[in-house]
């Protein structure tokens, strides 16, 4: 990883060159705040450590910089002189990672770094998914922005149901940012879909729809393959679940194991309704795009039958932060359409 040193004293820069290189990393150099934007707007760093107090431009000044003009996630430490609880804040509410008082502490730098590198690592993770579930949709030309609007149905269905007593317990905020990062995992498994079934311009037979619900095994055989190898790895364990059970129905009929209600993974039930709005409202070669209206008639119909009721609620009191999504996100025969 390259860290950029934003620092404008020679030997304080030098000293932490030399301490950032001993720990391995690729290090660049800028003299003040200016030069530093320039050099991450680049692209080529993703972790500055800046002093607080530059000519021209200070590290504050940088840091608000960065957050406000600069795409991608960058870690930035501050480092400081300053010290008390006010300048931590101050620095924080700027927009920085993170905070250190001068004369810096080389082993509290390497753990600072280090601690960086993961938060960026996750980020790297959730992109590599998201690429990784388009290149898998992508020998689908119909489904469009399809993950971008499931992602974003399922994260608004995910918050309104951490506030029910119900869930209160099992949905936090890392679990709704699970289910937005994994949600489009859920339909991996079409990888395995042979294209004469796939890629069919038209409904489907008995025989061809029996192999298209293959594509919940073959999307959890794979990611438990994961988790085999990275045991413990939450976000694996809950794509494994959507992929597994976005297709089965609060009664049991669904598939691929006719599981009913609570035995339903609660993500699975979130995505289930998440998906089946989103092919209802959008355009396929087999039909038209409903409305709005027309997919919650349905859905609410299909309430304590295909979705959970509790999802469904969810869905009712969120209708037009839906409408707000499929319209941002349209695809464009949809908005052709319209």
């Amino acid at each position: 990883m390259r860290i950029l040193v934003a620092e404008d004293d020679p030997v304080a820069r030098e000293m932490l060159t030399k301490a950032l290189s001993s720990f391995g990393y690729d290090v660049e150099c800028a003299s003040d705040g200016n030069e530093a934007l320039e050099i991450v707007r680049t692209g080529r760093v993703r972790l500055v450590v800046s002093d607080w107090e530059m000519p021209g431009m200070t590290g504050l000044e940088l840091t608000k910089a960065i957050r406000g003009g600069v795409s991608g996630y960058i870690y930035i430490i501050l480092l400081t002189s300053r010290d008390g609880s006010e300048s931590t804040v101050e620095a924080l509410s700027a927009g920085a990672d993170d905070f250190m008082t001068k004369p810096f502490n080389p082993a509290e730098l390497s753990v600072r770094v280090r601690a960086g590198a993961r938060v960026l690592a996750l980020e790297t993770r959730d992109v590599t998914i998201f690429a990784l579930a388009k290149l898998a949709e992508s020998r689908d030309p119909e489904t469009g922005a399809h993950l971008e609007r499931v992602q974003r149905y399922a994260r608004v269905l995910a918050e309104h149901l951490s506030q029910h007593p119900k869930y209160r317990d099992k949905i936090d905020a890392e679990y709704v940012q699970l289910i937005y990062n994994t949600s489009p995992l859920h339909d991996i498994g079409k990888v395995a879909i042979p294209d004469c079934v796939l890629l069919k311009p038209g409904r489907l037979t008995d025989r061809e729809f029996d192999i298209m619900k293959t594509h919940t095994l073959h999307g959890a055989s794979t990611l438990e393959a994961a988790l085999r190898e990275n045991p413990g790895a939450r976000f694996l364990e809950v794509a494994r679940d959507i992929a597994i059970s976005h297709h089965e129905q609060w009664n049991g009929s669904g598939y691929p194991h006719g599981l009913k209600e609570a035995d339903i993974p609660l993500c699975g039930r979130i995505i289930a309704l998440a998906d089946v709005y989103d092919a209802l409202v959008s355009k396929r070669v087999y039909k038209e795009a409903f409305t709005h209206d027309i997919a919650r008639s349905i859905i609410v119909d299909d309430s304590g039958k295909h979705f959970d009721p509790d999802v469904v609620d969810a869905f009712t009191a969120n209708e037009q932060t839906f409408i707000e999504i499929a319209d941002r996100y349209r695809d464009d025969a949809d908005a052709d359409a319209a």
